[in-house]
């Protein structure tokens, strides 16, 4: 009788151990998540690029619906031409009108644009329409300049 209750109690212990629940304890460490860097913004002041006997320098005065500001050109053996530009910023590419004085002509236009990333301004090129005077396809642009404005203090 004793090896049928010993039996018994193995069997019985044998079988609480199988049906009890592990809970498994997760070991991964919690997550933590870094938070948001901010994103640069487009400022008022005077984004420049100086190099290599090149100076260009968008002085934007006024960001609301329409971004207002003057821009100058002074590139290396080319004539310097000088100006104002009202545009608008979409989807991070800043596109407006230049207007702009160049060897004596008064009231020249053009179309320009620039891309805002990482702070900076990269301008945009891209096929003329039959004017000369605005692009093609303001989707088309490539913005590759190896003239990348930053922000700077404005000169007074």
């Amino acid at each position: 009788m004793k090896k049928i209750v010993v039996t018994s109690l193995v069997l019985l212990l044998v079988f609480a151990c199988k049906t009890k629940e592990t809970k498994e304890v997760d070991s991964e460490e919690p997550k933590t998540v870094a938070p948001p860097q901010p994103v640069p913004a487009l400022e008022v002041g005077c984004y420049t690029y100086e190099a290599n006997g090149n100076k260009v320098v968008l002085e934007i005065t006024h960001i609301n619906e329409t971004v207002l500001g003057s821009l100058s050109y002074a590139l290396s053996e080319k004539d310097a031409n000088a100006g104002t530009f009202a545009g608008e910023l979409l989807d991070s590419v800043l596109i407006g009108k230049y207007t702009f004085m160049s060897e004596g002509t008064q009231d020249n236009t053009r179309e320009v644009a620039f891309l805002f990333k990482d702070g900076q301004l990269i301008e945009g090129y891209g096929e003329l329409d039959g004017t000369g005077k605005a692009f093609k396809d303001k989707n088309a642009l490539s913005f590759s300049s190896s003239m990348p404005l930053s922000k700077t203090d404005c000169e007074p």
